[in-house]
Order: structure tokens, then C-alpha cells, then sequence
């Protein structure tokens, strides 16, 4: 039998299921990636994302080519161009792990339907996470609506029946009739994007590197190395997850496998590493449960007053807000494409509650700039510090932004490395630039109101206000 694989956010050969699959049903195997002209065409990611992909694609290229399987390439529309190419190369069955944003669904069924339609068989299956939403479910069956019910339930599955992580397909002797070599991958500026060199590399062989890297040292740290910023302490697997360069199971799997280490500190760091995968599993669940989160809250009723403020707008997303830590961090996301999990928490919050702007701004800018763009984390996590999401809670996650980075970067070194102005700021002044006299502005180089923004908005002003104000019903 001849089938095909259809490669999508999937972009591995490491317990890879539908890889897996396919190699054990049939005599040939035909690998291929769609270059979705619609979604290019959208604009809903940018050219970091874009760019990280190609790596990987290039990468799996590499992987697949050593399996005796080139990969095959199209771009266009992905129901005519699956259904194409399987008719063409006569294939049987075509193979393909599931996604759970809408779109993606409603394309799906479109393809499953055009090739039954001509006689050809479809096998789908669970990979973007680890358990899918009909596996967490209330008493009741019901899609769950609290993170905290959530987890719980989330390690009772995993500790009854964690998903079996795939063994590394072997080479085929046999290579598909008829079937062109690799053609050389498109480059981003041939799809519409902007051409970056991604600060994180691309790809499965860097990702397992990561991994491996991860695992032996900051892992153990973890519950607390994670929320420091200056530090390389978190595992920035994020990209890699996004675009299944690597497998979420066999992440969680390799991560509590070193719980046999005797020592409490890894143990928690471990523990609290695998929570958030857990996290990202929620995120997924409660878009797939509850689509319409994708393009408004979770809940309507609590959505905070916003205002629209082009100037504001522009000052957060260049970094321009006077708020040290706010700046460092969208700085860090305009010139790599990534930021520090705390930091992103910090300049959300501020964007929302500080600023008073719609969150869906700041969900928009992130897609936009981020290597790890993912639909379903992004909104998630910007709903919860909206106070929109499952959990909204309005008189909480309003973050100091001077009171976490005198915590969280108490010496000012992720400050300095992100915002060149500050640079030569003492460290007493490092959290709050605008207490600088007239003197000590020309001792240090930094000019308030020139070389240096003063602050935007008064944080202690901004929570009143946001407090006072009453939910838009």
C-alpha cells in the first residue's frame, strides 16, 4: 500500500504518530508539507515565526531524506493541493496528526472529505498534546473550565495511562515510484515574509540539544530559576513545541524519568516544568472546547474598560513606556522574536491595567513578533492576565512593574542588556530611572526625556483607576 503524510505543525521524525504510522502500514511513504497560501496570505504570523519554521522544515527535510523518504513540497490552497498530490502519486490512505484551532479543524474536515470523496482512506491522530479535550473531562463529561480541576485530573490521567512515547522510525528500502527528489524549500522572502536569521535555531536535531541540555542543569532550579530574566534558566522550547519539532509527550516523560534523583530542589523544578506543559494542554483544551474564545473573552461580563490611545499603543510596543522592566521586555521581543515568560505577564499586565488598552492589541503584537506564535497559549495567557479568561479574577495580576524587577532582576542586568540607555544607571536607580537628578543624568549618560522616556502613566494612579472602574457588560 502507498500512502501519505501530510506534515503540518508536526515537524519531527522523534515520536512522530502518524509517521509512525504510516511506515508500518504501508510499502511506500510520501512525506508533504503544504505551504498554506491562505494563512500566508493572513498575515496572522510574522516573519520571525515564519522564518523559525522554514529551519525546521529544512531540518525534517534532512530527517526524512536519511529515512529514504524525501520530503515533498506544494503552496497553495491545502485541500486542493493534498488531494492533488495524493491522486497524482495514487496513494491509498494519507496520514496526519490533529490540530484544534478552528481554522484548522475547518480545513481538515474540507481535506478529509475531498479525499474520501475519491476512494481514499484518512487516519488521524492525537499529537499537538498530550491529552486532548475529551480526555480531561468533569464528572459529568464536560469540558473543564478551571486550570486548578484541571491539573488535578491531568496527573490522575497521566499516572494511570501517560501516552506511550514512539520508538525512532528505521529507513525504508524502498523509495515511492514516481516521486521527485527534495526540491530546495522556498526562503521567507519567496513566501511573502521578511528573510531573519532566527535567534533560536530551528529545527529537531537543536531542539533534542535543548532538551538534553535543559534536563541536566536548569531543570533542577526550575521553581525558581524560571522567573529570573537575566538568566538562562528557562528551557525555550516554546518555538520547538510550536511547531512539533519536538514532542510534548516525550518531553514530560524525559523530565519526570529524573525524578529519581533524590534531591527535593529537582524535584520541584521537574514538577513545576511539566505544570507548564500542563498549562499549554489547558490553553489547547479550552480553545478547542470553547472556539470562540479565538476572537473575543472567555467570559463577556468580565472584560475591563479600555480606551483607545494610539500614543500609549506605540510607547508599549516600542518600548518606549518608561517602566525599566516593560521596556527590556518588548525590546527583547522586537529584536529576537522571544521574552522571558515573567516579563511577558509584567508587559501584559501593564498594557491592560496600567494602560487601559484591549488586550487583543497586545494578543495581535505578540502573534506578530513572536518565534512561538501559537493561537491557543497566546490568547490563553493574555486572557488570564486580562481577567477575561476561565479564572478571570479583576482585583488581581495588576503587576508593579518597578516591584518585579527589583525581585526578579534585582541587579538590573537583563534591564541593561535590553535597554543600552540604562546601561551605566547605578543599580539603586536601575528600577526607576526617573528618580535621577539633573547631575547624576549627565554623570550616567542618561538624559530623562531624551536619551530616556520618563514614565508614561503613575502605577500607583493606573491601579486606582483600574479598580474603580467596572467591568464593560
Amino acid at each position: 500500500m502507498k500512502g501519505l503524510v501530510w506534515f503540518k505543525r508536526d515537524l519531527r521524525v522523534h515520536d512522530q504518530p502518524a509517521l509512525t504510522a504510516a511506515l508500518a502500514e504501508c510499502d511506500e511513504v510520501i512525506p508533504l508539507f503544504v505551504f498554506d497560501e491562505p494563512l500566508l496570505r493572513s498575515g496572522q504570523f510574522g516573519s520571525a515565526c515564519v522564518n523559525f519554521m522554514l529551519r525546521c522544515l529544512d531540518d525534517l527535510g534532512r530527517s526524512l531524506a536519511a529515512l529514504g523518504i524525501p520530503l515533498q513540497w506544494r503552496r497553495g490552497e491545502p485541500v486542493e493541493e493534498v488531494l492533488r498530490m495524493a491522486r497524482e502519486s495514487g496513494v491509498e490512505a494519507v496520514y496526519w496528526n490533529r490540530d484544534y484551532e478552528l481554522a484548522a479543524r475547518t480545513r481538515d474536515d474540507a481535506v478529509r472529505h475531498a479525499l474520501m470523496q475519491h476512494g481514499i482512506a484518512v487516519h488521524t491522530f492525537k499529537d499537538h498534546v498530550i491529552f486532548e479535550a475529551g480526555e480531561i473531562a468533569s464528572a459529568a463529561g464536560q469540558p473543564m473550565q478551571r486550570y486548578g480541576a484541571y491539573r488535578k485530573r491531568w496527573w490522575e490521567q497521566w499516572r494511570t495511562s501517560a501516552p506511550r512515547v514512539l520508538t525512532v522510525p528505521r529507513p525504508v528500502s524502498q523509495h515511492a515510484t514516481g516521486i521527485e527528489t527534495s526540491r530546495e524549500l522556498p526562503g521567507a522572502a519567496d513566501l511573502g515574509y521578511e528573510q531573519l536569521t532566527p535567534t533560536i535555531p530551528g529545527g529537531e536535531r537543536e531542539a533534542r540539544t535543548r532538551l538534553k541540555w535543559f534536563l541536566k542543569g536548569p531543570l533542577g532550579g526550575y521553581a525558581t530559576g524560571r522567573n529570573l530574566p537575566a538568566l538562562d534558566e528557562t528551557s525555550m522550547l516554546s518555538p520547538y513545541f510550536r511547531f512539533g519539532a519536538l514532542s510534548t509527550r516525550s518531553a514530560a516523560q524525559a523530565a519526570l524519568m529524573t525524578f529519581a534523583r533524590q534531591d527535593q530542589a529537582w524535584r520541584a523544578g521537574a514538577q513545576t516544568w511539566v505544570d507548564e506543559l500542563i498549562w499549554r494542554d489547558f490553553f489547547q483544551h479550552i480553545l478547542a472546547s470553547f472556539p470562540h474564545v479565538a476572537t473575543g473573552p472567555f467570559r463577556p461580563t468580565a472584560v475591563p474598560p479600555h480606551r483607545t490611545d494610539r500614543r500609549l499603543y506605540e510607547a508599549w510596543s516600542r518600548g518606549r513606556t518608561g517602566f525599566p522592566l516593560v521596556d527590556a521586555g518588548m525590546r527583547q521581543l522586537n529584536e529576537t522574536g522571544w521574552m522571558h515568560n515573567r516579563v511577558r505577564m509584567v508587559v501584559a499586565s501593564f498594557l491592560v491595567k496600567d494602560l487601559r488598552l484591549d488586550w487583543r492589541l497586545g494578543e495581535r503584537y505578540f502573534m506578530e513578533r513572536l518565534l512561538d506564535a501559537d493561537q491557543a497559549a497566546n490568547n490563553g495567557n493574555w486572557q488570564w492576565c486580562a481577567s477575561t479568561g476561565t479564572d478571570a479574577m479583576p482585583s488581581y495580576r495588576i503587576f508593579n512593574p518597578a516591584l518585579q524587577a527589583k525581585k526578579f532582576d534585582p541587579t538590573g542586568d537583563y534591564i541593561r542588556r535590553y535597554v543600552p540607555e540604562l546601561a551605566s544607571v547605578p543599580t539603586k536607580y536601575i528600577h526607576a530611572p526617573e528618580t535621577l537628578g539633573i547631575d547624576e543624568q549627565s554623570r550616567y549618560a542618561c538624559r530623562l526625556g531624551q536619551d530616556y522616556p520618563l514614565p508614561i502613566v503613575d502605577h500607583k494612579e493606573a491601579r486606582v483607576r483600574y479598580l474603580r472602574e467596572k467591568p464593560v457588560r
